[in-house]
């Protein structure tokens, strides 16, 4: 006789885990580290200025009459606030049943496009996109940091171009106006080491410093395997294992000492050197949950957040771009 077994019976509860199992990755490299302040306006700006190099002839005559007054106006830099937005709707049924790894279906959704809204700002704001200031018919957009960097602190590719100002470079070297044409990308080439001294050294001659440099997984493996950082060794007690370490986290220069930083969101063909001290976000409304009305058994929320990026002194930051990855 054939013995009665799971195959033939009815009625077996499924199992289902009450866990449910998100691994896509919610951290924001480049928002967390950088400032955060407020706007005013969908346009705001600030003002950046230079001191004039310095004047090794500067030699007066005994008794002379005071020379000409070298004063020069400031730069006024402005970007355009972005809105992001996020929508759920969930049904009256589907609130109300009994589900597996969540109470509430609305509250499950809307932590979820909380962490799409923060994905998509972090991608936004590294990014070369151009602020537009939008119509009735075409949404704002807000410059990244990508496209804050001028010639004079730019690596490119054969080919690649730095973005436009609306007011152009001043003789002190620094922007006016906003971006309104964003850069062009070249041919991509290969990291190397010198390239990466370079733009740490134009970052110092410029008067910034960089805390860290934020770049892609392959780079990021590219900067670990540099010369002096791949083979390196660390005191072990006796008894414990070593330790092997192929990864740089940290590089030491000739300017300070430099984070290394991968980002999953930014443009992985390029490298970026940020000093923090000098680029937040401004937020003309900061992050929000708006309930909308009901049009039927249905509850509607809406997530939505206005800001723009706001990067003090262009020339205090480097980019490396078009690097093949």
């Amino acid at each position: 006789m054939a013995t009665y077994n799971t195959y033939d019976a009815r009625g077996i509860r499924e199992d289902l885990a009450d866990i449910i199992v998100n691994i896509s990755p919610t951290d924001t490299p480049f928002i967390s580290n950088i400032g955060k302040t407020t706007a005013s306006n969908t346009y705001f700006e600030w003002q950046a200025d230079s001191l004039a190099a310095p004047n090794t002839a500067n030699a007066a005559l005994e008794g002379a009459d005071a020379g000409s007054d070298t004063s020069t106006p400031t730069s006024r830099i402005g970007n355009y606030t972005q809105i992001s937005t996020k929508v759920v709707q969930v049904s009256g049924s589907l609130e109300s049943v009994d589900k597996a790894g969540r109470k509430s279906e609305l509250a499950y959704q809307l932590a979820k496009r909380g962490g799409e809204l923060k994905r998509d700002l972090e991608a936004i704001l590294t990014s070369n996109q151009a602020a537009t200031p939008g119509s009735d018919s075409t949404a704002r957009t807000t410059a990244g940091f990508e496209s804050f960097m001028v010639a004079a602190n730019s690596q490119r590719g054969a080919g690649g171009s730095a973005s436009v100002y609306s007011g152009g470079i001043g003789a002190n070297g620094l922007p006016s106006g906003f971006v309104n044409t964003a850069p062009v990308d070249g041919t991509q080439v290969p990291l190397t080491e010198p390239m990466l001294k370079e733009m740490l050294s134009q970052q110092w001659t410029n008067g910034g410093r960089a805390d860290m440099v934020m770049v892609g997984a392959t780079n990021k493996q590219t900067i670990s395997g540099f010369t002096g950082i791949a083979t390196r060794f660390r005191d072990v007690e006796a008894g414990q294992q070593a330790e092997i370490i192929g990864a740089a986290d940290v590089y030491v220069s000739d300017f300070g000492t430099v984070s290394i930083v991968p980002n999953r969101f930014m443009r992985p063909q390029t490298a970026l050197g940020i000093d923090v001290e000098y680029a937040a976000v401004a937020y003309l409304r900061n992050f929000q949950m708006n309930q909308l009305a009901k049009t039927g058994d249905s509850e509607k929320r809406q997530l939505v957040v206005e800001y723009g990026l706001k990067v003090q002194n262009p020339l205090a930051h480097g980019i490396i771009a078009d690097l093949t990855h």
